[in-house]
C-alpha cells in the first residue's frame, strides 16, 4: 500500500530532511513551500521524483491550502501523514522592536499554516478512521525565552495548543498528533537571529536528521499509541 504524507517546510532544514526520510522509507511525498526551486532542489536530493509532488504554497493563506490539499488528493488520495515543520522567525524580535507586520508573519507561518494545514487534511483522516499529525515546535514552546522572540513563542505556545485540542478531539475518530520540542537545530532559521551562532557552534547544535528521527518515531510507532510531546535538545 503507497502511503502519502504531506510536509511543510520542504524546502529546507528539518521540513527537507523529514521529506528525504520518508521518500526513502517508501512514502508518497508532497513538499509545501514558498520557493519552488528551494522544493525542486528537494526532489532532486531524493532521486525519486516519482514519488514526491512539490507544492508551491504560502501556508498563511486559508485559501491556497485548501487548493494544495485538492491537488495532492487529486494526485494521490488519501493522506495520512502531515508533518508541519515551517517555520520562521524575525531578527527584530524583542516586545521593544517587534512591527506589527513581522509579528503577523510569524503568526502565519508557525501558527495559522498549521492551523490551515490540520483543518485541510483532518476531514480524510475523520473519514478514514486513522491520521497522524506532527508538528516539529521549539523548546520555546514550552517556556518562554527573549532570544526566541515574543511572535516566535505565542506562535509556538499556540501550535503546542494545536496539538493538545487534536487529542483531545480527534483521538477517538483515530487520529492521533505530536508536538516534537527540540532546542536549538542547525538550520538557516538560525541566521534570521539578530546575532546568528558562529559556524564553529552549530556543530554541537541539533541536526535536522536528529529532529527527524523524532518525528519517524512518533509516526511509525503502532496506530494505538499516541506520542504528545516529545523533548529532545543538544546534550551538555
Amino acid at each position: 500500500m503507497n502511503r502519502t504524507a504531506v510536509v511543510t517546510g520542504g524546502s529546507s532544514g528539518v521540513g527537507r530532511a523529514t521529506a528525504l526520510r520518508l521518500v526513502k522509507e517508501g512514502w508518497h511525498v508532497a513538499i509545501v513551500g514558498t520557493r519552488a526551486g528551494a522544493l525542486d532542489e528537494t526532489i532532486k536530493l531524493s532521486g525519486k521524483a516519482e514519488q514526491m509532488l512539490a507544492c508551491p504554497c504560502d501556508i498563511g493563506d486559508a485559501e491556497a491550502v485548501a487548493e494544495m490539499a485538492k491537488r495532492v488528493a487529486a494526485k494521490w488520495g488519501f493522506v495520512e501523514l502531515l508533518v508541519a515543520a515551517a517555520g520562521t522567525n524575525t531578527p527584530n524580535r524583542s516586545l521593544e522592536k517587534l512591527a506589527l507586520e513581522d509579528y503577523r508573519k510569524v503568526i502565519d507561518a508557525n501558527l495559522n499554516g498549521a492551523y490551515y494545514c490540520a483543518q485541510a487534511f483532518l476531514p480524510a483522516m475523520r473519514e478514514n478512521k486513522r491520521g497522524t499529525i506532527v508538528i516539529v515546535n521549539s523548546i520555546a514552546g514550552l517556556k518562554a525565552s527573549g532570544l526566541s522572540g515574543v511572535s516566535y513563542v505565542m506562535s509556538k505556545f499556540g501550535a503546542a495548543g494545536l496539538v493538545q485540542s487534536i487529542n483531545a478531539e480527534e483521538n477517538k475518530h483515530g487520529v492521533r498528533a505530536t508536538s516534537v520540542f527540540p532546542g536549538d537545530i542547525n538550520t538557516p532559521l538560525l541566521d534570521k537571529r539578530p546575532n546568528p551562532p558562529a559556524k564553529e557552534l552549530r556543530v554541537n547544535m541539533l541536526q535536522p536528521d536528529d529532529v527527524t528521527d523524532c518525528v519517524m518515531l512518533a509516526v511509525n510507532l503502532p496506530e494505538r499509541v499516541v506520542v504528545d510531546e516529545i523533548i529532545v535538545r543538544p546534550r551538555g
